[in-house]
Order: structure tokens, then C-alpha cells, then sequence
């Protein structure tokens, strides 16, 4: 059930944080992100074959795939034709890893601002894959408001759902500005989605490793190497944080 004062905390990072450090990470936090492909800017994805792992230790799982750059995008020559490939690659690593249908599937999209064409394009052609093969789409991207160089301003959040046409999607927003964000802050009832300042989120990252300067200066909490780590865990292992109303917010969770 969601929790009815507050979130649950969940984190986030590209790297696998390593078994041994399961236990320590749970008493902190009810679900993890799950790449399913290489996160961004890394050549190789250390997720792989933890599912049961993370699931045995108690997490509750933000399945997330990575997604194309505008210039990825332009450079395939077919947005559409790339959304619906690297569907199918989404639907086949979470098939693989053991995620059953009707699991949400974030893409990641991670350039912020005003959606162009072809960014559009790839991305309705990725939810219309994913939910064909019977998985639940989601997105992760900005919820930080883009000044435009018209003079107007852009929240990526919104510019996605006034798009979808009718498409339904699960909103997972990066807004780490100190406030509305609590920054490298762990407590025990977490900050409502909606706090973001996007209202129909249902996950909320608000705090990066490292802190970005451009978004989160106003964030006095974060070690004095700019990044954010979990109680008992040392400086060791950065990470982000999310909040969701519910302990497994992709819904991946089986039951063995």
C-alpha cells in the first residue's frame, strides 16, 4: 500500500553496488534502480543477473533502460524504426533478467528540455513497443523548469505528457534543486512525488551524485567531494535518491 504521510526511498547508480553491501543498503531503502541495458556513458552494465539477488534481500525495483541521445537518434536516419528496436531490446533484457509482464519499464531520457520531432518520434515508438509485448511504460526525465532561449521555459515532464497523444505513462522526474528537494537526506518518511513540483509524478529523484552546481547549489548536505552517500556505507558508494509511494515502483517483484 502507499505510504500515507510520505514516500518510500529508493536509490539509484550506474554501477552495481556489490552484494555485500545489500544488507546495509536496506535498512535505509525499499527499492533500487535495475538498468537493463549499459547506463549512461559506460560500456558495460554490472545489473545483470542481480533480479533475484535484490529481490531475496527485500528491494523492490525502478526498471530502467537507457535511451538515445538527439544525436543517436538523428544519425539512425528512422526514429521510429530506433524506438521500436530498442523496445524490443528493453522487452528482451527484462524477459531475460526475470521481470514479468505488466512491469514498468522507465526510459531514460536523459537530455532535459523541450522534446524535438525526432526525440518524440523514438519515444512514442518505444512506449508503443514495450506496451504491445505487454510490459507498462515509464519515462525518467527532468522535472526542473528549462529557461528557452524565446523567453518561455519548459518543464521535460510536461512537454512529454502534453505529446503522449493519450498514451499512458508513468512519470519518474529529476528535480534535485535545494528546495523543493530535501538534498543528501535520508529520511524516514519521505517527501511526496508530487513535492517536485511535477504533480502527476510517481517517483521522484531528488538528489544526484555528484551535486550539480547548475541545478542543486542551494544543497548544503552533500560530502565535501560534491556526492552523496547512505548511512553506514562509508564514501564508498555514491549514489542517487528517489522517493515513490510505493516500495516496488515497476511493479518487478515476483514471487520466488
Amino acid at each position: 500500500m502507499p505510504s500515507a504521510d510520505g514516500g518510500y526511498l529508493g536509490f539509484d547508480r550506474n554501477d552495481y553496488p556489490g552484494d555485500e553491501s545489500l544488507k546495509v543498503l536496506r535498512q535505509t531503502f525499499s527499492f533500487s534502480g535495475y538498468w537493463l541495458n549499459n547506463p549512461p556513458r559506460t560500456r558495460s552494465n554490472s545489473w545483470l543477473g542481480k533480479r533475484k539477488i535484490l529481490q531475496k534481500a527485500g528491494f523492490g525495483f525502478l526498471v530502467i533502460f537507457n535511451g538515445r541521445t538527439d544525436a543517436e537518434i538523428k544519425a539512425s536516419g528512422n526514429a521510429t524504426k530506433l524506438g521500436t528496436s530498442d523496445a524490443a531490446s528493453a522487452i528482451s533484457s527484462a524477459r531475460r533478467e526475470g521481470f514479468p509482464a505488466g512491469t514498468i519499464i522507465f526510459l531514460d531520457q536523459e537530455e532535459g528540455g523541450r522534446l524535438l520531432p525526432e526525440q518524440q518520434d523514438y519515444l512514442h515508438a518505444w512506449i508503443d513497443g514495450a506496451v504491445s509485448a505487454g510490459f507498462r511504460a515509464g519515462v525518467y526525465c527532468s522535472g526542473v523548469v528549462f529557461k528557452e532561449a524565446a523567453g518561455t521555459s519548459v518543464i521535460t515532464a510536461e512537454n512529454i505528457r502534453e505529446n503522449a497523444g493519450g498514451r499512458k505513462l508513468t512519470y519518474w522526474v529529476s528535480n534535485d534543486a535545494c528546495p523543493p528537494s530535501p538534498g543528501c537526506a535520508f529520511p524516514k518518511k519521505g517527501p511526496r512525488p508530487a513535492a517536485s513540483g511535477v504533480s502527476f509524478a510517481t517517483v521522484w529523484q531528488f538528489t544526484q551524485s555528484p551535486r550539480r552546481n547548475e541545478f542543486a547549489s542551494g544543497c548544503s548536505n552533500y560530502s565535501n567531494d560534491g556526492n552523496c552517500y547512505p548511512p553506514g556505507a562509508g564514501q564508498r558508494l555514491h549514489i542517487d535518491i528517489d522517493v515513490a509511494g510505493l516500495t516496488d515502483p515497476s511493479h518487478g517483484r515476483t514471487g520466488d
